[in-house]
């Protein structure tokens, strides 16, 4: 990308969207177009089309998304379908209509399997059943990276996919009902350890491992990959490692400085077993993540008593 390049940023006031701003403007891109839902709602066609007219972004970046975790997916299943599939495919299309040069597509590892072989790679895409809990969001993430890829084979587009593992850090979301594992128990913890509570209940066993990637460094794997990958397969974005809930659950709580007891709720699904990525492809391009979790968590604590005890919708846009 050239530095005077118009780069389009779709969803900069979420977590994943406002670190790619960050590390844009710290490679020293500045003419970004930014656009607040109230601006424009990238579900409605009509309003993409014409901005994509007015604007004509040369890049793009596809981060915005309607997120949550267990309990917001599983109670919304058709909400999470229809507002992913609607902007997906709105700006898809509306950038490929308008001489878009490149675009990157951030997806999620929800897309793989349930019991996809560990660590997943890329190509296990479409090999098996999804996790149920949040198969909607899935099937959403599915369609946009397939979009991305049948311009490409069709029309000779450049288009690419990232799919990130589970994500945290500055900007995130820290809802009680909406938000992931990690930034919800930052704030139960915290609570707790406020209210001087004895205990702090957390879903399921504690046993599925999860990987946990901190956002700034996939904003930088994001700039990265649009200026040097050209490839018609996703590309994962993780760090290889993996830890369980429980052990999760323990670092957050020694971090926020909680001493009460952790309790578990073996009446609350688990989700998938386990989702740890193949990071191999990413590796082999000459990238690899630079903050350990420990590190990373500081720095979302930080965050989330600075200004982070957001209570969104959900919505990175």
């Amino acid at each position: 990308m050239e530095k005077t390049a118009k780069i389009y940023v779709a969803g900069h006031r979420g977590m994943v969207g406002s670190a790619i701003v960050r590390e844009l403007r710290g490679q020293g891109y500045e003419n970004l177009v930014l656009r607040t839902h109230g601006e424009l709602d990238l579900t409605r066609q009509a309003e993409v089309e014409a901005f994509f007219a007015a604007e004509k972004p040369e890049y793009v970046f596809l981060a915005a998304a309607k997120v949550g975790g267990i309990m917001a997916n599983a109670g919304a299943l058709a909400d999470f379908m229809y507002a992913n599939m609607m902007l997906e495919m709105n700006v898809i299309h509306a950038a490929w209509e308008n001489g878009c040069k490149r675009l990157e597509f951030l997806g999620s590892s929800c897309i793989y399997p349930r019991l996809a072989p560990q660590p997943m790679p890329e190509r296990c895409l479409l090999t098996g059943e999804l996790e149920k809990t949040n198969e909607a969001y899935a099937l959403a993430k599915i369609s946009g990276l397939k979009y991305c890829e049948y311009l490409n084979r069709q029309y000779g587009a450049d288009y690419l996919s990232v799919m990130p593992t589970n994500l945290y850090g500055p900007n995130d979301n820290y809802h009680p009902e909406h938000s992931h594992v990690l930034p919800a128990l930052i704030r139960r913890f915290h609570e707790a350890k406020e209210a001087g509570a004895a205990e702090v209940v957390c879903w399921g066993d504690g046993s599925p491992l999860r990987e946990f990637l901190y956002v700034d460094d996939l904003a930088e794997l994001c700039v990265f990959l649009m200026n040097t990958y050209h490839g018609n397969e996703t590309v994962n974005a993780g760090t290889g490692k993996e830890i369980s809930i429980k052990a999760l659950a323990d670092l957050v709580a020694r971090i926020v400085g909680y001493k009460g007891r952790i309790a578990w709720d073996t009446s609350k699904p688990n989700g998938t077993p386990r989702k740890l990525l193949d990071v191999s492809k990413a590796a082999s391009l000459g990238w690899r993540y630079k903050t350990e979790l420990a590190d990373g968590i500081r720095k979302a604590y930080e965050d989330f008593l600075r200004d982070g005890r957001r209570t969104g919708n959900g919505r990175e846009v």
